[in-house]
C-alpha cells in the first residue's frame, strides 16, 4: 500500500462516460484537486484532434466533497456534431499547476487503455441495436464481476465500431449501501481520512457526528447499537440494521449499513476505480473471534474484486453508461409500503441515512443521466459543500434542507432521443401507496407517473424500457410474496413486483393496449439475482403489441443455487398450461412464453450466474439475440421453441 504521506494522484476515479449524444458529451470524474482540464476528440483515431475544448466553469462544474476530493461534472455541447458508428478517440489533458505541462489519460490512468491503444475511445451508435445491461453488483459476493466480462466483450468489438454496444445500462443496485463487508467499511474509513471527505453532524443517534461514528467500538458489524435505545425505535433497528430474517429467499445483513455522506462517496470511489485502493492502508479492527473470521473471509473476496477494477473502470470509460437506482443503492426495501415510509421517514436519523444515500446517488449516478433535470439544485448543493464549520463538517441545517428537497424530487426518471427511444423508469419514489392496508406493498409507479409514461410512449413505433424490477416475473415467487403480504409480512420476502398492486398493474396493461403506444416493447430489468426472458403478446389489441421481458441479474450476485432450482421446478409444475392453478392465476390479457437458456436442463427457464446481459435488436426494435455473458467467460443464449 502507498504511504498516507505520499502525493495524491490528480485523478482518483474516472472518467466515466455518461449521457453521450452527437451534439453533447457528459463525463464524470473525481480529482484530488480542482483540475484544469482540456477535452480533445479524435475521429477514427486520427493523429490530430478534430475538436479541442478547454473545460472552463461553463463546461465543467467542480464541486468539493472533501479537502482532496473534487467532483468534475463535465457537460459539453458540441457545435459540430460527432459522427455516428465511427470510433472517436478522446483524451482529458490535466494541466499541472506547478510547471504548466499537460498530462493525458495514458499518463494518469493507463489502466483505461486497451493494448496498443494510445487513448480511450467510444462509438455513438445511430441505432440502439446492441445493449449491455445488468444490475446488482455486490463487491463481497463470491462470484466474478460482470463489468469485467463486459470489458472483454467490447475489446473484441474495437475493430468493428458499427457492432459496438450503444450503451451500458446499469439497472439498479450499483452499490450496496445497506450490505457492506467489514473490509470494505475499513477501506471506506481509511479513504475518508486520506482524502479528508467532509464530516457531518448526526441527529437522533448515540453518536453526535461522523468522527464519533467512525471511531465508535460498534461501528463495525454492530451499527444497530448506535440507534437510540428506546422501544419506539425497534422498527428502525429492524429496518436498517437488524439483518431481517427472510426464510423464503435470503438473509439480509445490514450491520455495516452506510450512514454518512462521506461513507457513501468513498464507497462509489472504491467500487469504480482501482486508484483509491492504492492510497490507503488497511488493518483488521478489534473484533471477537467469530467476527474476525468473517472479516478475513470477506477480505479474500474483496481482494479478488479489486483485481478486476482496472477492467471495470475501462469499460465505463469506453461505453456511454446510464444508470438508475434500486433499493440497495439506498437501503433494503426502500419505500416498499406506506408503513415502511412512516417508520423510516419519521425519525431524523433514518431520514438522514436515506437522504445521504440519495445525495450520493445524485452526485455519482443521477446527474450524468440527465444533467438538465438537476439545474435547480446546484445553488443548494454549492452552499452545502462550501459552508463548513471549523471541523470541516457540513452545515447540518443546509444538509437537512437539501435532503428534504431530494425526498420530494420527482424527476429521477429520464429518456434518451435514441432509436428506439430509451425510457428509464423511477420505480422507487413515484409509488402508488395502499391507503387501506398500510403494510401492503405499494405499486411501483403511481397513476400520475404512469400517465406521464403513456404520454412519453405515444407515437413511438418501438421502445426500450428500463424497469429495475421485472414487469413480468416468476409466478411462483410472486405467489409466495402475495401470501406473505396477506399475513402482514411483506418485508420478509421483498414483496415488491408490478403485479403486487392491482391498480398499478391494471394501468400498465392499459398502456400496452392503447392503440397509439408502441407495437414493440423491450423491457430490461434486474433486481432478482437470476436471469430469464419472456416473449409476451397483449391480447385485445389489433396488430400487437409484442413485448419482451429481458431480465439480467446480477452483475456480481447470484441467487442461492438449490433454492432457485426448487423454485424453477415448482413453477413449471404448478403453473404448467394445463394446471388448474395456472388457470385460476392466468394473466388473461396476455400470452406469455418463456425462453430457455441454451444448454440448460430440460424445462429450465431461470439462469443463475453472475454476468451481464447482451441484447441485439433488428430495425423494428425486436430482439434478434438475447444472451447472458457469464462472468466465467461463457455465453448463454435464450432460445424459443421455434
Amino acid at each position: 500500500m502507498t504511504s498516507s504521506h505520499a502525493p495524491l494522484p490528480e485523478v482518483l476515479t474516472g472518467p466515466i462516460l455518461r449521457r453521450c449524444l452527437p451534439d453533447r458529451l457528459v463525463i464524470w470524474l473525481v480529482g484530488s484537486r480542482p483540475l484544469d482540464l482540456t477535452l480533445t476528440l479524435y475521429i477514427d483515431d486520427a493523429d490530430t484532434p478534430s475538436q479541442r475544448l478547454a473545460l472552463d466553469s461553463s463546461l465543467c462544474r467542480r464541486l468539493p466533497v472533501g479537502t482532496h476530493a473534487w467532483l468534475h461534472l463535465i457537460d459539453v455541447p458540441l457545435a459540430t456534431p460527432l459522427p455516428c458508428n465511427r470510433s472517436i478517440g478522446y483524451d482529458l489533458l490535466v494541466t499541472d499547476d506547478a510547471d504548466g505541462k499537460t498530462r493525458g489519460i495514458a499518463d494518469w490512468a493507463p489502466h483505461l487503455l486497451h493494448d496498443e491503444a494510445i487513448r480511450p475511445s467510444f462509438v455513438l451508435r445511430s441505432r440502439f441495436d446492441s445493449l449491455l445491461h445488468g444490475s446488482c453488483r455486490k463487491p463481497h459476493h463470491p462470484s466474478g464481476d460482470g463489468l469485467v466480462r463486459a470489458d472483454a466483450h467490447i475489446e473484441t468489438m474495437r475493430d468493428t465500431p458499427e457492432h459496438m454496444p450503444a450503451a451500458l445500462l446499469m439497472t439498479g443496485d450499483q452499490i450496496y449501501a445497506d450490505d457492506v463487508a467489514g473490509p470494505m467499511l475499513v477501506a471506506i474509513h481509511a479513504l475518508i481520512q486520506r482524502l479528508g471527505l467532509f464530516g457531518e453532524c448526526v441527529q437522533g443517534a448515540v453518536v453526535e457526528d461522523a468522527d464519533s461514528l467512525y471511531t465508535h467500538p460498534d461501528t463495525y458489524y454492530r451499527r444497530e447499537h448506535l440507534l437510540p435505545a428506546f422501544e419506539a425505535n425497534e422498527k428502525l433497528r429492524e429496518r436498517f440494521f437488524g439483518g431481517v430474517r427472510k426464510p423464503v429467499f435470503t438473509t439480509s445483513s445490514a450491520h455495516n449499513h452506510l450512514i454518512t455522506l462521506g461513507e457513501v462517496m468513498a464507497m462509489y470511489l472504491l467500487v469504480w476505480s482501482p486508484t483509491p485502493w492504492s492510497l490507503i492502508e488497511m488493518a483488521r479492527p478489534a473484533l471477537d473471534d467469530a467476527l474476525a473470521d468473517t472479516f478475513d473471509a470477506e477480505a479474500s473476496v474483496i481482494a479478488t474484486f479489486r483485481e478486476g477494477l482496472p477492467r471495470a473502470a475501462r469499460v465505463m470509460a469506453h461505453l456511454p453508461t446510464l444508470m438508475i437506482f434500486d433499493d440497495h443503492d439506498v437501503t433494503d426495501d426502500w419505500n416498499l409500503s406506506a408503513a415502511w415510509e412512516e417508520a423510516a421517514y419519521g425519525h431524523p436519523f433514518s431520514r438522514r441515512i436515506i437522504g445521504n444515500a440519495l445525495l450520493g446517488y445524485l452526485l455519482c449516478q443521477g446527474w450524468g443521466n440527465d444533467p438538465d433535470a438537476f439545474r435547480a439544485l446546484w445553488p443548494t448543493l454549492g452552499a452545502l459543500f462550501e459552508h463548513r464549520d471549523a471541523k470541516e463538517r457540513l452545515d447540518c441545517q443546509t444538509q437537512d434542507a437539501l435532503i428534504e428537497h431530494l425526498h420530494d424530487f420527482n424527476h429521477w426518471h429520464y429518456q434518451l432521443p435514441s432509436t428506439p427511444r430509451l425510457v428509464v423508469l423511477d420505480t422507487r419514489t413515484h409509488r402508488w401507496r395502499s391507503e387501506r392496508h398500510r403494510h401492503y406493498p405499494s405499486g411501483l409507479m403511481d397513476w400520475e407517473a404512469l400517465s406521464e409514461l403513456q404520454q412519453t410512449l405515444l407515437g413511438q413505433h418501438s421502445v426500450i424500457v428500463v424497469s429495475p424490477a421485472p414487469m413480468f416475473g416468476v409466478k411462483l415467487i410472486e405467489g409466495i410474496q402475495r401470501l406473505f403480504t396477506l399475513v402482514g409480512k411483506p418485508l420478509l420476502v421483498d414483496a415488491e413486483n408490478w403485479m403486487a398492486h392491482r391498480g398499478a398493474a391494471s394501468v400498465m396493461l392499459n398502456i400496452f393496449r392503447h392503440t397509439r403506444t408502441p407495437g414493440n416493447y423491450v423491457i430490461l430489468s434486474g433486481d432478482v439475482h437470476y436471469s430469464f426472458v419472456y416473449d409476451i403478446e397483449i391480447r385485445h389489441r389489433r396488430y400487437g403489441p409484442s413485448l419482451w421481458q429481458i431480465t439480467s441479474s446480477g452483475l456480481k450476485n447470484e441467487f442461492p443455487v438449490r433454492l432457485l432450482d426448487v423454485f424453477d421446478r415448482l413453477n413449471r409444475w404448478l403453473y404448467a398450461p394445463a394446471s388448474p392453478l395456472n388457470w385460476f392465476t392466468k394473466r388473461r390479457p396476455m400470452h406469455i412464453r418463456p425462453r430457455y437458456p441454451q444448454g440448460a436442463s430440460h424445462g429450465e427457464r431461470l439462469w443463475n450466474q453472475a454476468g451481464i446481459g447482451l441484447v441485439t435488436l433488428d430495425a423494428q426494435g425486436r430482439p434478434v439475440d438475447i444472451a447472458q455473458l457469464g462472468a466465467d467467460g461463457g455465453t448463454t443464449y435464450f432460445l424459443t421453441d421455434d
